[in-house]
């Protein structure tokens, strides 16, 4: 199957988009496509992949679901387009990056240059129907992302996993912790992020292990 991905990942994920799953996948996402509003634009569901290729990878920040409101999702986890108010999640991850690093907050709430430096911004799933958080869940793109990750914690070394929440905590089993660092905390969301998301510190932690292993940091 032809998958429009960046060569890098095309090479490195090849043998997933023969399997059934990711065959029937494509099926139900093209159809979904066709009859209902779905989030992101369909040229911008690979964008992480595009901006972040495989062998450029330092740190995995891991999302659950692209936004489900109008203009919000572009295929980058917590990354909003320029003049999208930040979505609450988004505001608190800001919030640390000041407290934590010092910097102020930035003016729009678009991640894509923390991908151009290496951040690879993963949803586990990678679309979504409008309005309907959750919707596209258990079709076959968390077999994908568990995919990507898998082949991440194999063929690198020394990145960084921020995993933050109970959903992408569990994908802490893919990863090995003598090759990498995984950093875990409560998710952003307002409705957790103060039991630990708030003042966790992995953004100086992020740049103080890869300083350690010869790698340049992460301009947050």
């Amino acid at each position: 199957m032809d998958v429009k991905i960046e060569p890098s990942w095309k090479n490195i994920m090849e043998a997933e988009f023969s399997k059934p799953y990711f065959i029937e996948l494509v099926d139900f996402i093209k159809n979904e496509y066709k009859n209902q509003e779905i989030y992101p634009k369909g040229n911008d569901i690979f964008n992480a992949f595009w901006h972040c290729p495989f062998e450029k990878v330092k740190v995995v920040i891991l999302g659950q679901d692209p936004y489900h409101g109008l203009d919000q999702a572009h295929g980058l986890s917590f990354s909003v387009q320029e003049g999208i108010p930040f979505p609450p999640s988004l505001l608190n991850i800001f919030k640390e990056i000041k407290r934590d690093l010092g910097t102020s907050i930035p003016a729009h709430g678009n991640l894509t240059k923390w991908a151009d430096q290496g951040v690879l911004l993963l949803n586990a799933t990678l679309t979504v129907k409008a309005n309907q958080a959750g919707s596209h869940q258990n079709k076959g793109w968390e077999k994908f992302t568990d995919a990507v990750i898998g082949r991440i914690a194999a063929h690198h070394q020394h990145t960084v996993f921020m995993l933050w929440g109970a959903y992408a905590q569990k994908k802490g089993a893919l990863i090995s912790s003598e090759k990498h660092l995984k950093l875990e905390a409560p998710h952003p969301s307002p409705l957790s992020a103060y039991r630990g998301f708030l003042g966790s510190g992995h953004f100086s932690k992020a740049n103080a292990y890869l300083r350690e292993k010869g790698l340049e940091e992460i301009k947050w």
